[in-house]
């Protein structure tokens, strides 16, 4: 048996819920309920808050291990409460012109779409482009085929990019059908066009190793792979391209604001330079030390190893349904994972099902105390890096037993 690099005794997981849904909600590991306890009893007693350790300290040890969980630098970090403020900070910070395009894969989670949306009167145009022959979104979103192996999403978007796209913005690993786009090969396309890549990356950080080469921004929240509460995750902003942005404009996003030394209403001060230009302001400190103890656990352990074990872990559950009414789809997705095209979520098509079906299915799972995901069409199981090889068991013999399953 191989040994998950999460250690599962670090987690409060039980035999009667088997959580293979981390890609809506990741569990936090009670670290992060001692990391709350602490904070909260200093929070009673206000006077043991210290100002190095606490207020500056948390949040610039969370940049710190964001930087090593993305291979980046801790002063091109900016902590966010979520994906969407991340992506709204880009968004509303770019020096937009009038005829400005946003250019994004069809059926994009809305938490990359209304940010850019949100330009239109500013005359930004927000465009979509279907990935693959039969790919459909919204209400015809249950009528979309499946990617395959042959798909090529990249070479359609890097196509797609015309003389008014200033911005390519897309999610690292799809939500609904977990494809992983190649952010290498979009960057290169991108960077030879002119155009700035953003990316939506919350279903694969914590589980996926990235290079954020040619990238201009990465967003994404801490509530899914990074196993930490709602409420507290990062951007990442290229150096180059965070300084056409605007910042912010809160009193922490200047030179010098936490000098008390100096006075406060001295206001001629020059914006900072790093990923604080780009905060809305003081972190919570609560949820920021919470995802600083899921950071560390995630970084301990390694994405690298992370991935490797969640990939073994996915061929096994696969390899169970070789026989089994869901082989189509099963083999659908061993071509798809063997080329590296999935992240951490096996999404199973409905394959004509419907919503019906897989509301059935996903209940006979709570019933057997597996507790799965629905999204669009797709039966969602992801795998992290506490699972084990029996946990891939218990999903096949499920999965093979179920009745009203997709062929």
């Amino acid at each position: 048996m191989n040994t998950p690099p999460l250690n599962p005794a670090l987690f409060h997981l039980d035999e009667a819920h088997l959580w293979v849904m981390h890609c809506a909600e990741g569990p936090v590991p009670r670290a992060g309920m001692r990391a709350v306890r602490a904070f909260m009893l200093k929070e009673l007693q206000p006077w043991a808050m210290r100002w190095e350790a606490d207020f500056l300290g948390i949040p610039a040890a969370v940049r710190t291990e964001a930087a090593t969980l993305v291979g980046g630098r801790p002063e091109d970090i900016s902590l966010s409460p979520t994906t969407s403020s991340g992506l709204v900070s880009v968004a509303q910070g770019y020096p937009w012109h009038g005829g400005d395009e946003v250019l994004a894969p069809l059926g994009e989670f809305p938490s990359n779409a209304w940010p850019w949306l949100a330009l239109q009167s500013r005359g930004v145009s927000f465009r979509e482009v279907p990935c693959w022959d039969g790919h459909r979104s919204g209400v015809e979103a249950w009528k979309s085929l499946p990617p395959r192996v042959d798909s090529d999403p990249e070479g359609r978007l890097i196509a797609a990019i015309g003389p008014r796209t200033t911005v390519l913005a897309l999610s690292w690993v799809r939500f609904q059908d977990g494809l992983k786009l190649d952010l290498q090969r979009l960057a290169a396309g991108c960077r030879e066009r002119g155009v700035h890549l953003v990316v939506d990356g919350i279903q694969g950080a914590g589980t996926e190793p990235l290079n954020l080469e040619g990238v201009s921004a990465f967003a994404t929240g801490g509530y899914k792979g990074l196993l930490a509460p709602e409420g507290m995750g990062f951007l990442w902003t290229d150096e180059a391209f965070r300084q056409s942005l605007s910042p912010c404009g809160s009193w922490l996003s200047v030179e010098e604001a936490t000098d008390f030394a100096r006075p406060s209403t001295d206001f001629n001060r020059a914006w900072l330079k790093d990923g604080r230009a780009l905060e809305p302001g003081g972190p919570n400190l609560l949820l920021a030390s919470v995802l600083l103890e899921s950071l560390r656990l995630i970084n301990e352990a390694g994405i690298p190893a992370i991935a490797a074990h969640v990939a073994q872990l996915q061929v096994r559950l696969l390899a169970a349904l070789e026989d089994s009414s869901w082989r189509p789809e099963a083999a659908r997705l061993m071509a798809l994972l063997e080329a590296g095209r999935l992240g951490p979520i096996l999404a199973f098509h409905h394959g004509g099902a419907g919503p019906e079906g897989l509301d059935a299915l996903l209940k006979n799972g709570y019933r057997h105390g597996i507790f799965a995901s629905v999204r669009e069409g797709y039966l969602r199981v992801a795998f992290h890096g506490f699972h084990t090889e029996a946990d891939a068991d218990r999903v096949a013999a499920w999965l093979r037993g179920a009745s009203g399953t997709a062929s």
